[in-house]
């Protein structure tokens, strides 16, 4: 991304944009149906484009070592604040997520709208054996609820995580337009 990109998030979250710490209710329910079974003493996980950290935190309460990516210098400085006691346990890094490379390997990927296509192989290489990933973000049809992102670039087309993520097993998928179009995905690598 451009630095007028990181300028803009920067500013966004120094002017108190995007404040819940709230993590959110899908994470919170794949984690108890899929995740916490799976993997019932933890894990390595990577929270993308995690802005404040409010997935990051809420994983690291749960014994989970988390590596929280994003574009956001103000936002990681707010996440390191809101940690608190947590932030032991996060790893905190500046990065473009758009150019995101495996260079780890992570029992749990999170992705919480955002949406950039080409990185998904690198996401799918970046789980470890058994890994799971938890994606959500807007569809197509969240334009004609006013506000969000309305290009293309940034919405997805129906069944596209499904289609982009089918060599993983996909163990709950779905799309929805209640109050906003979104799709919501959890996968296994085998």
């Amino acid at each position: 991304m451009p630095e007028n990109k990181r300028e803009s998030w920067n500013r966004r979250y120094r002017d108190g944009s995007h404040p819940s710490l709230v993590p959110d209710s899908f994470l919170v329910e794949a984690f108890d149906e899929f995740i916490q079974p799976i993997f019932p003493n933890g894990g390595k996980a990577l929270d993308l484009a995690g802005g404040i950290g409010r997935h990051s935190i809420w994983l690291a309460e749960r014994g989970w070592t988390v590596t929280l990516m994003d574009i956001s210098e103000a936002g990681l400085a707010k996440a390191q604040e809101n940690a608190g006691a947590q932030a032991g346990k996060i790893k905190f890094e500046t990065a473009d997520a758009s150019k995101f490379r495996a260079r780890e390997h992570y029992d749990l990927v999170a992705v919480f709208f955002y949406l950039h296509r080409d990185i998904f192989p690198e996401l799918i290489k970046a789980l470890s054996p058994g890994g799971v990933i938890i994606y959500k973000t807007y569809t197509h049809l969240h334009p004609q609820f006013g506000s969000g992102p309305s290009h293309p670039m940034h919405l997805l087309q129906e069944n596209e995580l499904l289609r982009s993520f089918a060599e993983l097993k996909t163990l709950h998928y779905n799309e929805t337009i209640a109050g906003r179009g979104v799709a919501e995905l959890v996968a296994q690598k085998s």
